[in-house]
């Protein structure tokens, strides 16, 4: 092993060490990467990294990451979901289960509208785990359906992953949006046949709303609702993602009307303030910011890994694991997994993937497929015990009779049944590819 390659790897591993220990991620990449890559080759790699920071600057479509995040940030702090969650909530509060479908159902359309995985998370807990606990559900299924249906997010367009994802992929984010949108929804559709199936079985776990409170709600006044509540968000939804996967805008001039969409549905509700327009404003500075600092400390990272000759070791690494190309899948769908115990997507995303992704381009794999892979085993991560980010949000938010043990317990059910629809996208690759080959993408 030469000299270069010993730095990679101790580049990599103090990368490692100062996210562990706390360090910002921004910060901890560009420390790694300008001490060990200027160890390794000098001053030279000062001279390469205007270009590479030019080019993500002025990339056009990461002007989609602020609209679509000041979108969603708006519907989220205007009380949105708890209105979604009372009209859907009566929408199924005659079965058993029902609630349960609902949660899932409300996680969709939040995921579609904003796709804030924090946010979903923690405003379903507050929303909906009292009412839950109340009318009999267990505290472990409440707090397990909660956190599932928050990281359906990550997953269902326009989720920031699958923008990023494009860019490093190489392909459109229409592609990626129209690829995620059936793996997404019909792992949305597992959750609610398992919760359906349990509901039948065990009737007694997840009763019904009852009677008196569906009265007080009467038919008529529940289908003025849905139109009224429903109705606004599930139309941007689908005017946004149907204009990208159509053809018909590109990413970022469907973000903008995204963003309008948002400002003119909330400002109709009445709810716009000044207050308000601040707040949004300054959460969407806060998360672009941060978004597009890692992304262009992340730049440095790249060129100094590479320079040192990182891409020969990782080729070397996967030619160690058995069972070909798909042995190599399998060991860093592993590897993503466990990643997702301790980092952000954004690390993962744009820190870890292209370590290993011209292996798989080189090998002939589908990289829009295997993009669909990564999202939803990013999601099985976010969930896992005991580092499952998905966990720690609910927690915060949970009433005190509400344990961490309990919220453990509730996720390991899902975990299994996104191990399901990880299985059938990996045995299945049509479920990802059909929609964009169906489309001409």
């Amino acid at each position: 092993m030469s000299p270069n390659e010993m730095l990679a790897i101790g580049m990599i591993a103090v990368l490692f060490t100062l996210l562990l220990i706390g360090l910002p991620v921004a910060v901890a990449i560009a420390a790694s990467a300008f001490v060990f890559g200027y160890a390794g080759f000098g001053p030279a790699l000062f001279n390469l990294l205007p270009s590479r920071i030019y080019g993500v600057v002025t990339n056009y479509t990461f002007l989609a990451i602020p609209l679509f995040v000041f979108m969603g940030v708006m519907l989220e702090k205007s009380r949105l979901a708890e209105e979604l969650i009372d009209v859907v909530g009566h929408l199924f509060g005659r079965i058993a289960g029902g609630m349960g479908v609902a949660i899932i159902l409300v996680g969709v359309l939040l995921g579609a509208a904003t796709g804030i995985v924090g946010a979903t998370i923690v405003t379903l807990g507050l929303l909906t785990l009292p009412p839950l606990l109340r009318r009999g559900y267990p505290k472990f299924l409440a707090t397990g359906m909660i956190c599932a249906s928050g990281t359906l997010g990550q997953i269902i367009p326009p989720s920031l992953v699958l923008i990023l994802l494009a860019e490093i992929l190489g392909e459109s984010v229409g592609t990626m949006f129209a690829a995620a949108m059936v793996p997404g929804l019909a792992l949305a559709g597992v959750y609610i046949l398992a919760i359906l199936a349990v509901a039948a079985w065990r009737p007694a776990l997840m009763p019904p709303i009852p009677a008196e409170e569906r009265a007080a709600l009467p038919t008529r006044v529940l289908l003025r609702k849905v139109v009224v509540v429903l109705g606004p968000p599930v139309g941007l939804v689908f005017a946004v993602l149907g204009s990208i996967i159509g053809g018909i805008a590109a990413p970022t001039e469907a973000a903008s009307m995204g963003a309008l969409g948002a400002l003119v549905f909330v400002a109709l509700s009445g709810r716009l303030t000044r207050d308000l327009l601040w707040q949004v404003a300054r959460s969407t500075l806060l998360i672009s910011a941060m978004v597009f600092f890692i992304l262009i400390m992340a730049q440095v990272f790249g060129l100094a890994f590479r320079g040192l000759g990182g891409e020969h070791l990782v080729e070397r690494m996967f030619e160690w694991v058995p069972g070909g190309v798909n042995g190599a899948l399998l060991f860093m769908m592993l590897l993503v997994f466990v990643l997702g115990f301790f980092l952000e997507w954004i690390e993962i995303t744009y820190i870890a993937l292209p370590l290993f992704l011209p292996f798989f381009a080189n090998a002939g794999v589908d990289l829009v497929w295997l993009g669909v892979l990564i999202c939803v085993n990013l999601q099985t991560s976010f969930l896992t015990p005991p580092f499952g980010w998905s966990l720690f949000f609910l927690k915060g938010v949970a009433p005190k009779e509400v344990t961490t043990l309990d919220i453990y317990k509730g996720a390991i059910p899902f975990i299994g049944l996104q191990f399901v629809a990880l299985a059938l996208v990996f045995l299945f690759p049509g479920l990802a590819t059909w929609l964009p080959e169906a489309i001409g993408w």
